[in-house]
């Protein structure tokens, strides 16, 4: 069972770091300067950013699904060209936290979840996808519930 796991187009975020505070705050964001490492997970690289970095803290919605399901929290993102890309392992974001791990199906259901501990997370999400009924899995930081990454097949 193979699974890939990508960061959040940069795209969708570039336009907010050329924005004055006052416009942020209309969009429901704020500029942020990274005070701890880790502490500051980006959804874009996947990486937490480097202490004293600018970050965007916005509102997101992660799980558009047509469902009781739908889903949106706050998230970091930096000012990064590329989204990371991760081929059966975990991203830097989800080695040291706790996880929970919401699994879909098709049509946006929840069909099943775990939580996962640091070191477990490569075999919860290997498990999950031994149901053929999961289309893909949702990866949120399990203390705070914020959104990490989707996680699908192959």
């Amino acid at each position: 069972m193979t699974y890939t796991i990508a960061g959040l187009d940069p795209a969708s975020f570039s336009h907010l770091f050329a924005l004055s505070d006052a416009d942020l705050e209309r969009h429901d964001a704020l500029r942020v300067t990274a005070t701890s490492y880790p502490g500051f997970p980006c959804r874009i690289s996947l990486e937490d950013a480097a202490l004293g970095e600018t970050v965007i803290l916005l509102h997101h919605v992660s799980h558009r699904a047509r469902t009781p399901y739908r889903s949106s929290y706050a998230i970091y993102v930096r000012q990064v060209a590329e989204a990371a890309q991760y081929r059966d392992s975990l991203p830097p974001v989800m080695l040291g936290r706790p996880l929970g791990l919401r699994a879909f199906d098709e049509a946006g259901m929840l069909r099943d979840a775990r939580l996962a501990m640091p070191g477990e997370g490569d075999a919860a999400i290997r498990g999950l996808f031994a149901n053929p009924e999961i289309a893909y899995i949702h990866a949120h930081n399990a203390a705070h519930g914020c959104f990490v990454a989707q996680i699908d097949r192959g």
